[in-house]
């Protein structure tokens, strides 16, 4: 309804726009959706945006400014006990949550049958990804619209498409992750972080190269903080780095507190994982060892240097990984501006 301001004019406010996000999953994935999430807000007037995601994750979608409300959603943990009394009540209180809402878009990002699943609970004009574009195209049956977008493109990329066809708009220029809430304020210390362990012992690199790479990184004068994610690979970094008095093995942290971890480091190098990308999206240096999956889909991308390295495969050579960190520490050396988040400190 328009008002009059104080110097007598007629304000008309933007109408808002309710949008319902469906994203749940995994860490990478949501990495690479935050910079559509920057788009919808820059070019959509009045953009209210709430996401579902998985529960573990729920940090993710909170750390962008743009997201109103996050909608956790236990997959993951239900699955287990998908019958029991507790579960069925969880989800029927999810599914009243969604279905009292009435949105104007619901996006489904993800084109997956347990992701139709949530969309099919909610009110509002459905949008996903068309039979030839979706991962699982059975999902594509049950949108009210329906996008094409192509396939092999990065994921960054195919996720600013889908938001631009569902709104109506063109974006351009470089994704925006919209991090700024983890980055301000922190300051760049002499230390990498090194992420050397994965989900499947096929994405692993040589032990030997790894140690080629810390020697290199204490030549530049920096410490280690190597990150790990559960019992089994803290044995194998605290075995990586045994006798190293300048690493340090990480102990389990939220997400926030691993995200602001990544922020003050001088460099990041990882196998392909949620957090390598993670650091990419908060503007530090970071080098993506691939080996069991293929960069074309998944590059790193970021505001500072990066290097996707390998194929599935076909691991880097130390080399390679080596002649990477060499032009990453070039790069962050003669760019200190593409961090926002504060001083680096040598």
């Amino acid at each position: 309804m328009p008002w009059w301001n104080g110097a007598g004019v007629t304000y008309n406010p933007p109408m808002t726009k309710r949008i319902l996000i469906v994203r749940t999953s995994s860490l990478g994935d949501l990495v690479h959706m935050l910079p559509a999430i920057s788009d919808i807000a820059r070019h959509v007037p009045g953009a209210q945006i709430d996401w579902v995601v998985e529960e573990g994750f729920a940090e993710i979608p909170a750390w962008h400014p743009s997201v109103h409300e996050v909608i956790p959603v236990a997959h993951r943990r239900w699955r287990k006990h998908w019958w029991s009394a507790e579960t069925r009540a969880e989800r029927a209180a999810l599914r009243q949550k969604l279905s009292e809402r009435e949105y104007d878009i619901v996006l489904d990002m993800q084109a997956l049958m347990k992701s139709v699943w949530l969309v099919r609970q909610t009110r509002g004009q459905r949008h996903g990804l068309d039979l030839r574009s979706a991962r699982e195209p059975l999902a594509s049956f049950f949108y009210d619209v329906k996008h094409t977008v192509k396939f092999w493109q990065p994921a960054v990329t195919r996720q600013r498409e889908l938001a631009a066809a569902a709104f109506g708009y063109v974006y351009e220029g470089s994704p925006d992750f919209g991090l700024e809430a983890i980055t301000n304020g922190v300051t760049v210390m002499p230390y990498a972080v090194i992420m050397p362990s994965a989900s499947r012992d096929d994405k692993l690199w040589p032990e030997a190269d790894w140690h080629r790479v810390f020697t290199r990184l204490h030549e530049h004068g920096l410490s280690l903080k190597l990150l790990s994610g559960n019992a089994a690979e803290t044995a194998r970094a605290k075995s990586l780095v045994a006798g190293d008095e300048q690493a340090e093995v990480l102990p389990r942290m939220s997400l926030t507190d691993v995200a602001k971890v990544l922020a003050g480091a001088r460099i990041m190098v990882g196998l392909d994982s949620g957090l390598t990308h993670l650091s990419a999206g908060l503007g530090r240096p970071t080098i993506g060892i691939y080996k069991a999956s293929t960069p074309v889909r998944t590059p790193l991308e970021g505001p500072a240097y990066t290097a996707s390295l390998g194929e599935r495969g076909s691991a880097p050579s130390a080399e390679t990984v080596l002649s990477a960190i060499g032009q990453a520490l070039d790069f962050d050396d003669s760019s200190h501006a593409q961090f926002t988040g504060g001083d680096i400190v040598s």
